[in-house]
């Protein structure tokens, strides 16, 4: 129960709120009552004692607004009316709605109409079955699908809304929006005409001849040619797509950017590149990729793996060619065959790779190393490998030592991914276990020559041939000092062999 002091208290709130409730009600009371003229009124009180039927060329004016129509009911006591046929209010002197019938709240200024309902302005004309317009707000809305129209461009919605003052439209489920260059398929679209920039929110789709834009937010300045792309960013055309969490696109100066899990494919030369930062420059023709960047090239049998700090690929317009470049912190795996370097270009029109800087490679048994190594591959095979300056290649010999080549050029021959020739050109030196048909050694033999032709299968040598002053001997097994079974400057990097794609990553 209430005590008296809280009671006195409720009793001035509850005074306090009639007195409000009563200047609401006088302030609805005292609205303008509407106006009008027409050809002729009738008074039907079995219609009710406050209406009067309008007809022929009714004109109604409520404050600012105007309205037409044919015939009307006029409810004096309401403050508001129902109209037919060739329904005209003229909101501003901008905006005029045209349908077939209407009802109108004088008290609230809220209007609604129905039947081949048209809302113009200068810039576009709307077309639905009902709209709802408050003239005190200046906001319409339509619920029963809709569809706009300007001189480039056709918006069809389930829902519509429009804020005048705040020059901004809102659109609901199904939208579509036509354009010449595109089409464009929405959940929710937000537009305002003063900044000229549209919002996209929900699953939205933009088609053009080009390519095929997927996101599930947004938003696009028509004004500065600016664009920003997020949630599941999906870009595709006839040979490259693209995907990422987020897109920022300008236009003027062709200059985008990609973030959160990006993947770029290229269905033409069956590259796949993988980041989670990349940048495209169009007028350069460039684009760039960091973050645990990834480059695959898709192959049936044998994709190869690349990691580095930076991918980047440049398109020459005048032949056509694209070359990949990865720099600083290059590894990659394939099966057959595995590398390191500082860096590493890909020509894909020739489908040579250079690796430069401390270069390392691995095939089968055997590692390549030289101040600058050339791969040739064709479709998923190598074809053969240049090894320029300080060329050397070693393979392990069971547990007993290595056989080595070394020169100042090499070039090794490949057959189904096997190496088989190795051409040693200038200051050419080997050493090389020689074993019987039964697996026995027999010897090391250690050779000197300008020009070196070796033949081998698997880790076997299987034949020498020695060019231009040779100087070969063959020791046996505990002949040859431990010291000299290593030609100068050779080094055994197997543990920085990556072991599978995963292990790419690690720099050792």
């Amino acid at each position: 129960m209430l005590s008296k002091p809280h009671l006195q208290l409720f009793v001035r709130m509850l005074g306090l709120l009639l007195v409000l409730a009563a200047g609401y009600a006088g302030a609805q009371e005292d609205r303008t009552p509407i106006e009008w003229e027409a050809s002729s009124m009738l008074h039907d009180r079995s219609i009710g004692e406050h209406v009067r039927r309008l007809i022929g060329e009714v004109v109604f004016v409520h404050e600012d607004t105007r309205m037409f129509c044919d015939s009307a009911y006029l409810y004096t006591a309401d403050n508001s009316l129902r109209a037919f046929s060739n329904i005209v209010i003229e909101v501003s002197d901008t905006v005029t709605i045209y349908g077939d019938q209407l009802f109108y709240d004088g008290n609230r200024r809220w209007a609604e109409l129905t039947g081949n309902v048209r809302m113009v302005d200068p810039q576009m004309t709307l077309y639905t079955p009902y709209l709802e317009y408050d003239l005190e707000a200046n906001t319409a809305t339509y619920t029963r699908g809709g569809r706009i129209v300007d001189a480039e461009n056709e918006l069809t919605s389930q829902w519509g809304f429009y804020f005048a003052d705040l020059g901004e439209f809102f659109f609901k489920d199904n939208v579509i929006l036509v354009n010449p260059e595109y089409t464009m398929s929405s959940d929710t679209l937000k537009y305002n005409t003063g900044t000229e920039v549209t919002y996209f929110f929900g699953p939205t789709t933009i088609v053009s001849d080009e390519n095929t834009i997927y996101c599930r937010n947004g938003w696009y300045d028509t004004r500065q040619d600016i664009a920003s792309f997020g949630r599941d960013t999906y870009f595709t055309n006839q040979e490259q797509s693209l995907t990422g969490d987020s897109v920022y696109y300008d236009r003027n100066l062709g200059y985008g950017k990609v973030m959160g899990n990006v993947l770029i494919r290229d269905s033409i030369e069956n590259v796949i590149i993988t980041g989670h930062f990349a940048e495209h420059f169009e007028h350069e023709e460039r684009s760039v990729v960091t973050l645990d960047a990834v480059l695959t090239i898709v192959a049936d049998n044998d994709s190869l793996f690349l990691h580095a700090d930076t991918l980047e690929t440049i398109f020459d317009r005048d032949t056509e060619d694209r070359q990949l470049l990865a720099y600083h912190h290059v590894r990659f795996y394939r099966k057959d065959l595995q590398g390191l370097s500082d860096s590493v270009a890909y020509n894909m029109a020739d489908s040579v790779i250079n690796m430069f800087y401390d270069p390392v490679l691995w095939s089968d048994n055997y590692q390549i190393t030289a101040t600058t190594l050339e791969i040739r591959t064709t479709g998923e095979e190598v074809e053969w490998i240049k090894m320029h300056d300080g060329a050397f290649i070693v393979s392990q010999e069971a547990d007993i030592g290595f056989n080595q080549m070394k020169g100042r050029f090499m070039q090794g021959y490949f057959r189904d991914n096997q190496l088989w020739k190795v051409e040693v050109d200038g200051n050419g030196e080997t050493i090389f276990h020689i074993r019987e048909d039964d697996g026995s050694l027999v010897g090391i033999n250690k050779a000197v020559a300008s020009h070196i032709i070796i033949f081998v299968e698997g880790a076997e040598v299987t034949g020498l041939r020695f060019i231009r002053q040779p100087d070969a001997v063959l020791y046996p097994p505990d002949e040859l000092p431990e010291g000299e079974r290593m030609l100068q400057n050779f080094r055994w990097l197997d543990y920085r062999r990556p072991l599978d794609k995963t292990d790419i990553f690690e720099w050792r």
